[in-house]
Order: C-alpha cells, then sequence, then structure tokens
C-alpha cells in the first residue's frame, strides 16, 4: 500500500510503499476513501519543517471504510463507514476507544466528502463554545482558513448580534460571504482595524475569535487587541511560529484571552452536535473545498497549497 511521509528536508513529501497493517485485539483496518489536507497544521507544522516527521501525523481527516476486524473488537462491523483521526495512506488501524486513531461511525445522511471536516468542525465547536459570548455581541473572525470558516459558522449557535469575518484573501473572503457572515471584511482593499472601529461605531468587538495561526499570527494576534472592546474576550484558535505574541496590557486591561477549550462536552459528544449540523444544513463544509485530487497527487497538493494559498482551500484527497 502507499503512504504519504515527510522526510528531512523543507517540504520533503512523498509517497512510499509500506505493510498493510494487521488489526490487533480490539483494532480494525479502515480502507481510506477521501482525507482532507487541512493547511494550517500540516504544512506549517509538518511540511515547512527541516527534520522528518512521524508519518502518523501526517494527515488527520480521513473516511473510510471498515475492510478487516482484529480480534475481541466490537461495536464495529466490515464494511461500516468511519471517519478516523488517521494520516493520508490507503489503510490504517483504528479502534473505537482511545485518543489516537479513534473512529466515528457515520450516519448514511453525511458524505465522505463532508465527513472529512467532521475533526475540524467538532473542535471549532469544542472552541466557539468555550467562549462567553452574549446575544448583544460583535464577534470577529480574524482569518478564514477552514477552521476560522467553521468557526464563523459555530459561533451561530451562541446567537450573537453579528458575525464579521476577517481575511487578506479575496478567494476566502468570498466562501465566507457564502457561508453567512454578516459582514467580510477584506484585508486586502481596506484596514481591517479602522473598518471593524466604523462598522462599530467605535465601540469594537466585543469577541475576537483569533484563527490566523503561523508567523503570520503574530500580526493578527496584535490587530486582535486593537479592535477588542476594555473588558472584551479574545479567543486564541491558531497556533503560532516566530515571534512571542505582543500583549499589550492597556488594551487588555479588563479583558480576558483564553486558549483552547474548556468544556464539560466529550469530544466524541461535539463531533455528533458537528455531524448533525452538517446534515440539517447550520453548518455548511463543501463550500470549503476547492480541489479534488486523486491521491496520486498528494505530495503535489501539499507544494500547490504552500505555494498558492490564495488559489485552494479545502482540497480533498480522492483513495478509491
Amino acid at each position: 500500500m502507499k503512504r504519504l511521509v515527510k522526510k528531512e528536508g523543507f517540504g520533503n513529501v512523498q509517497l512510499v510503499e509500506d505493510n498493510v497493517p494487521v488489526p490487533g485485539k480490539g483494532e480494525f483496518l479502515v480502507k481510506l476513501t477521501r482525507s482532507l489536507i487541512s493547511r494550517g497544521s500540516e504544512l506549517f507544522r509538518r511540511y515547512v519543517r527541516e527534520e522528518a516527521v512521524d508519518p502518523q501525523i501526517m494527515g488527520y481527516s480521513a473516511v473510510g471504510r471498515v475492510a478487516e476486524l482484529g480480534p475481541e473488537t466490537a461495536g464495529i462491523e466490515t464494511g461500516q463507514r468511519v471517519v478516523v483521526t488517521a494520516p493520508h495512506a490507503q489503510f490504517e488501524l483504528s479502534t473505537l476507544y482511545g485518543d489516537r486513531r479513534r473512529a466515528f461511525p457515520l450516519p448514511d445522511s453525511i458524505s465522505d466528502e463532508e465527513a472529512t471536516f467532521l475533526h475540524l468542525a467538532a473542535e471549532s465547536l469544542m472552541w466557539m463554545r468555550s467562549t462567553p459570548v452574549a446575544e448583544t455581541d460583535t464577534v470577529v473572525v480574524l482569518g478564514q482558513g477552514i477552521i476560522g470558516a467553521l468557526c464563523a459558522q459555530t459561533v451561530r449557535e451562541r446567537q450573537p448580534a453579528r458575525v464579521i469575518a476577517v481575511d487578506l484573501l479575496p478567494l476566502r473572503c468570498e466562501i465566507s460571504a457564502k457561508l453567512g457572515a454578516d459582514i467580510v471584511v477584506d484585508g486586502s482593499k481596506v484596514d481591517p482595524v479602522e473598518t471593524v472601529l466604523q462598522l462599530t461605531d467605535g465601540a469594537s468587538a466585543d469577541v475576537v475569535v483569533e484563527c490566523v495561526g503561523g508567523p503570520a499570527g503574530v500580526k493578527s494576534f496584535a490587530m486582535a487587541q486593537k479592535i477588542l472592546k476594555r473588558g472584551g474576550i479574545i479567543q486564541l484558535v491558531a497556533r503560532y511560529q516566530g515571534e512571542p505574541l505582543p500583549l499589550d496590557a492597556t488594551s487588555l486591561a479588563g479583558g480576558m484571552v483564553l486558549f483552547g477549550d474548556r468544556l464539560n462536552h466529550t469530544y466524541r459528544e461535539c463531533k455528533q452536535d458537528a455531524a448533525a449540523m452538517i446534515v440539517d444544513g447550520r453548518l455548511r463544509v463543501r463550500e470549503l473545498i476547492t480541489h479534488r485530487l486523486p491521491w496520486q497527487e498528494v505530495a503535489d497538493a501539499y507544494h500547490f497549497l504552500y505555494q498558492h494559498p490564495e488559489e485552494a482551500l479545502g482540497v480533498i484527497l480522492e483513495w478509491e
């Protein structure tokens, strides 16, 4: 079988031959049908590194069908569709328990393509449920990559007064507008800070969700503080690289900066809720797909995503 690996050297991703894994006790073998490349983490925490990367973390949003059951495996059947936290490969082991490689059985009402977004959708739902949001609040979501676009939708569950989406890439702004953001600010055409202040009549944002991350996220976090009202909340969703995050004590006086999620809901419960939201249309993911490529072109897909962020967002790999 083939699997994606990141070998030593910047951007050195390639397909290699590997043995089909054999399921052990409580495990089952999944034959992948689709997987999603998560540009933010897979490129900026894997692709750009000079050192080799563990193949098991090359991808984590995959869908497939159970091909073989290991001994003492209950609660799953051969042929059943599942979404798995698994790397880009033709086959991968999974289980119904544990934190890594855990599978989630899929309802018939959700497609394989849609299901590849479930992992990120569940995380977005957890982040937004962890963020204090009032019905009178203006929520600004900085960054409209996959995570930002999902957060801008899942925060609707909290019924804020309006959601303002901000990005520097026109393609992402266009997609965000289609997905129902109340206002979309194209930072390539206008100053986002001045625009948000104008839109709020100088009151600034009650809640800022920072989804940019990477090297650019440092500047985005500085922007978040400039558009935050006194006593407001910044939710840091993205992961960062490069310089330390700048903290402006004056801007943050009386406010709150949140890192990650703090919920009584389990991840599995949020994944079930996210699946229901996709099925009934509250959470739209098909608009996030810009490219569908055969698995043989996975390395080219990584190169393209890194070199041309203005042309691509969600890239689906077709394994059958």
